[in-house]
């Protein structure tokens, strides 16, 4: 069997795991909000509409962050429509994913949302057919406490207190032509260093995102973000990141081997913003948001020109399986392994589109094969991310050319003596032995053993089958003079806890 090694040791280390890399997202996008996350008549909504058995799974789930409300959809969207009595909220057309929108759920439905899921607010502004007028105007809707019109007006709609927002996004994806307001990168540049200016005249703590490329593969990849960060960069804290991964894209070894496209994304935009930095004399480290990612089957999806127009249509509900659900994780370790400058992540999106979350409505809700890695991860990665840099054997991919066969990282809590080692084989045919060295941690002794396989990876959960994937506890996995040995089964997701106290 073949074999891969690794060594953890504490005085090696990445950075400090940011509890904002585990975020989600929240777009008025298909079936996401509403029968989603908000369905009043549900059985189980409370008295606000919200799905209590969604919310349970959202905090099982272990989210932090969720960005709202696009995504595309905010690109022409107005906040004010989704403000004040329901029964005075426009309908309106959403020309992004060609719905009708209610405006049932807006900002302070969402608002009373994440209280109760526990979660932060990322708060995404319309750059695209607005700008900084109606930014500054939701900002001080959302966030001043009284006395000037729109906090006023937000008292008046029952708020009396401020939402506090504290991270806001400055547009989305208006690098693509797709999008509502597309902009070349010295247009959105302009608009989005001008809104910020005045929303950090407004709050100089407020953290700001400027719009990065909507992806790797779009003809002004890092030209663009080179652009906008020379405009942006007194005022941005973050640049932004998206990414998706479709199994029939590509071949089955580039697929698992997605990582691999996130990892070197992830490198060129930290070189590209600490090439402006360098260029503009800044001692200032722009972070990364990577703030929509996740495993997609975009090319089963007609674009939006195939959608009729619709409410809450069912639109882009992928079902999952354990293939996926092991890139999934292999995704979550790459975030990790760059803990030092990815400070923020969005999967996308949490409820139906997409999504570890499937409802169905007056029905139930489970989980899909990817909530697993994602809630894990979430759980048990805390503390500080350890520089693991495996000697495995590696897979020749069409893609990404050779890419190692294990895909690893660990993480250290020195409060609780913890560490968290996560580990994806990437082999479709072949176990493999995993031999980690743990001698800088004398005494370590392992408490939990996981892994998500299955001799079918092509096998999902369903609403009748809801935990027909899952992670399967290992026996017998132990230590041997300062040595953890184990199995890793061909694609799959492995976590191991050890205890170092």
């Amino acid at each position: 069997m073949p074999t891969a090694r690794l060594t953890l040791d504490p005085g090696f280390r990445v950075g400090t795991v940011d509890r904002r890399l585990f975020g989600s997202f929240v777009e008025h996008m298909g079936r996401t909000v509403y029968t989603g996350i908000f369905e009043p008549g549900h059985p189980a909504a409370d008295s606000e509409g919200f799905r209590t058995d969604v919310l349970d799974l959202v905090r099982e789930l272990g989210v932090t962050l969720v960005r709202y409300p696009g995504g595309n959809f905010v690109s022409n969207h107005r906040w004010e429509d989704g403000v004040g009595p329901r029964e005075e909220r426009p309908t309106r057309l959403d020309l992004a994913w060609r719905s009708v929108e209610s405006n049932a759920f807006g900002l302070n439905e969402f608002m009373a949302w994440t209280a109760k899921a526990g979660v932060e607010p990322m708060m995404a502004l319309n750059l695209g057919t607005r700008g900084t007028p109606e930014a500054l105007a939701l900002l001080e809707y959302a966030n001043h406490p009284g006395g000037t019109a729109h906090s006023e007006l937000r008292r008046s709609h029952g708020v009396p207190d401020p939402h506090g927002i504290r991270l806001w996004c400055l547009g989305n994806e208006l690098d693509g032509p797709w999008q509502m307001g597309h902009k070349t990168a010295h247009e959105y540049g302009r608009l989005a260093a001008e809104t910020a200016r005045a929303m950090k005249r407004f709050d100089p703590s407020l953290e700001l995102v400027a719009c990065g490329s909507s992806n790797a593969d779009i003809p002004t990849f890092a030209s663009w973000e080179a652009t906008v960060l020379e405009h942006t960069y007194e005022f941005a804290d973050y640049i932004s990141l998206h990414a998706y991964y479709d199994p029939e894209a590509t071949d089955a070894d580039s697929f698992l081997a997605s990582g691999a496209g996130m990892d070197r994304m992830i490198d060129a935009i930290t070189a590209t913003a600490d090439h402006v930095g360098a260029k503009l004399r800044s001692g200032k480290k722009i972070k990364l948001s990577f703030d929509e990612w996740n495993v997609w089957y975009q090319s089963r999806f007609g674009g939006e020109d195939s959608l009729e127009w619709r409410t809450a249509p069912r639109l882009i509900e992928d079902v999952y399986d354990v293939t996926d659900a092991v890139v999934v994780g292999s995704l979550l370790i790459t975030l990790l392994r760059h803990a030092d400058r990815v400070g923020a992540a969005c999967q996308a999106q949490l409820a139906n589109v997409i999504a570890p979350i499937m409802t169905e409505p007056g029905g139930p809700a489970w989980r899909q094969t990817i909530f697993h890695p994602f809630a894990r991860t979430a759980r048990h990665a805390r503390g500080t991310v350890l520089r693991v840099e495996p000697e495995s054997p590696v897979i020749e991919t069409e893609k990404y050319g050779e890419v190692p066969a294990l895909w690893a990282t660990a993480t250290h809590d020195e409060e609780s003596g913890e560490i968290a080692l996560f580990a994806v084989n990437r082999d479709r045919t072949s176990p493999l032995t995993l031999s980690a060295d743990l001698r800088p941690f004398p005494g370590a002794r392992v408490v939990e053993h996981l892994v998500l396989a299955d001799d079918d990876p092509t096998a999902v959960n369903t609403a009748d089958h809801p935990d027909r994937v899952r992670p399967r506890p290992v026996t017998g996995t132990g230590t041997d003079d300062g040595t953890l040995t184990a199995e890793l089964p061909p694609v799959s997701w492995t976590m191991i806890r050890l205890a170092t106290r």
